[in-house]
């Protein structure tokens, strides 16, 4: 969920916590720990089924009356500004990290140190506005590198060092448009740069991106280690198609996002899963699971909701090491068997069993989850698809322009911390925290003119792309498929054999 964080009361306690949910959820929020305590059981909440009503329309209430965790994660230290985190340290407005400490403004990553501005990264350490990078250090304004140190503008670079403004370059050090300098001539040049100005820093982008257009020599996919497949960004997987952002996995087909999957179908978000189809977001022994989401594992079961260590169950909401349960009640195994084919029976005769659990069980509105990122509506199309809508509330709030601050961060005041700026982009209303300004002053980076979230939605529009394209080799003419939409305007594009040769 990409909802602003926002602070509110648990349902169960009163005490506060902060969360990307709704403010009016139409559910209870707990806090994460009193979710996961034993002072409250979702079989309070179980109901009979009725057949003379809609299965889904029946499991919709019992998910109504069943509370959600206020953050999805689990043993982070002093990140309370963060949601799906885990086992990380004092990170702050940051998504879906693992293992990260002091992150900021950050979105999916793993083992990421003393960084803001990050989307899909491993291993990374004092970076800034990175994207898709293994292994960097002291790394600026960079995308698809692995093993750089002291990096700035790089885009597809391996094994680099003290480096500017370069691409496609293996096992190099003090270059500058991927032209050979020595150190004395290096440093020399980078000094008469000013990195600190908002400006210079703008320009730098500029002329980034046009080389990235015209020089850069592109592969037809991201692949790394896969064999037999058809996709982007995935890594040690053999025989899935139509998949992304997939790691460790064979014979999927249709996903999105995961890491040790096998043989699945219309995943999203899933880690340890096997035999499983149209489930979301849920990790940890999966095995033979139908249309469902946030479970952990959990076996033999369709249609659950946040479900921990659960088997053989239809249909329910937030139960954990549970079995033989229908719509959160309690059966035997002779009456869940049979119970739960007659409702088979009468979903496959409405033509809707298989689909995947209802609209009116979304956590959040359209607008602010992955969805939106991927396949963007607008308000009127997505409530036209009967998809909820999350309304932001006016956030024309009195504030300066970020244009109005200094452009150098060397120039720049600890008062500024106490400023509203205002993001000419989204309109939200922001600040920089003193941490971040630390942070500016030590990488030498300008203050940033957008919010934190349009930052991190500019970034992730690189990723974004899961169609592709058809091409020609820019080398040997053969026609390949790329994740390159036309209108990136990318003058050269190849296929694997001539993306290898091209770089060596």
């Amino acid at each position: 969920v990409f909802g602003k964080f926002r602070k509110g009361k648990s349902d169960l306690s009163g005490d506060s916590l902060i969360t990307v949910l709704p403010d009016k959820p139409g559910y209870p929020v707990y806090t994460a720990k009193e979710w996961f305590s034993d002072a409250w059981d979702g079989m309070d909440h179980g109901q009979a089924y009725d057949p003379a009503r809609p299965f889904f329309d029946q499991l919709t209430e019992v998910w109504a009356k069943v509370p959600r965790p206020h953050q999805v994660g689990r043993n982070n230290t002093d990140s309370d500004w963060c949601d799906d985190a885990w086992e990380s340290k004092n990170s702050y407005l940051s998504r879906s990290l693992l293992e990260c400490e002091d992150l900021m403004y950050s979105y999916r990553n793993v083992r990421i140190k003393n960084t803001s501005d990050a989307s899909y990264n491993y291993d990374c350490e004092r970076c800034y506005d990175i994207t898709y990078c293994f292994n960097c250090f002291n790394t600026k304004y960079s995308f698809n590198c692995q093993n750089t140190v002291n990096g700035i503008f790089l885009i597809d670079c391996r094994n680099v060092q003290d480096s500017f403004m370069c691409w496609n370059l293996r096992n190099k050090r003090y270059c500058i448009l991927n032209e050979q300098y020595t150190k004395e001539e290096y440093q020399a040049k980078i000094a008469a740069i000013n990195f600190g100005s908002r400006k210079a820093i703008a320009e730098l982008q500029k002329q980034f991106d046009n080389l990235v257009r015209d020089h850069v020599v592109h592969r037809e996919n991201l692949n790394f280690k896969t064999f037999d497949s058809v996709g982007n960004y995935m890594s040690n997987c053999n025989r899935c198609i139509n998949t992304f952002y997939w790691e460790e996995s064979q014979d999927c087909f249709n996903c999105f996002r995961g890491l040790g999957n096998k043989s699945d179908i219309d995943l999203t978000g899933c880690l340890g899963a096997e035999l499983c189809c149209n489930t979301a977001n849920s990790i940890d022994g999966l095995y033979q699971i139908r249309t469902s989401s946030w479970l952990s594992n959990c076996r033999y079961s369709e249609y659950l909701d946040q479900c921990i260590d659960c088997e053989y169950c239809f249909g329910c909401v937030g139960l954990k090491k549970k079995k033989y349960c229908i719509l959160n009640k309690q059966y035997s195994e002779e009456e869940y068997g049979k119970l739960r084919g007659e409702i088979v029976a009468k979903m496959k005769g409405s033509g809707i069993y298989g689909d995947f659990l209802p609209d009116s069980m979304r956590p959040s509105g359209y607008n602010v989850t992955n969805a939106q990122v991927y396949f963007p509506l607008t308000k009127e199309e997505a409530i036209a698809k009967g998809l909820p809508w999350e309304d932001v509330a006016d956030t024309h709030l009195d504030g300066i322009s970020p244009d109005e601050l200094p452009d150098d961060i060397k120039d720049v005041q600890d008062t500024v911390t106490t400023q509203a700026l205002i993001c000419p982009q989204t309109h939200y209303r922001f600040n920089i925290a003193p941490r971040e300004l630390a942070f500016y002053r030590m990488m030498q980076i300008p203050l940033p003119r957008l919010h934190s979230d349009a930052r991190n939605l500019n970034r992730f529009q690189k990723l974004a792309i899961i169609d592709a394209y058809p091409y020609q080799c820019t080398y040997c003419d053969k026609s390949i498929q790329a994740y390159y939409p036309p209108e990136w305007g990318y003058q050269k594009i190849a296929c694997e054999e001539c993306y290898q040769r091209e770089i060596s």
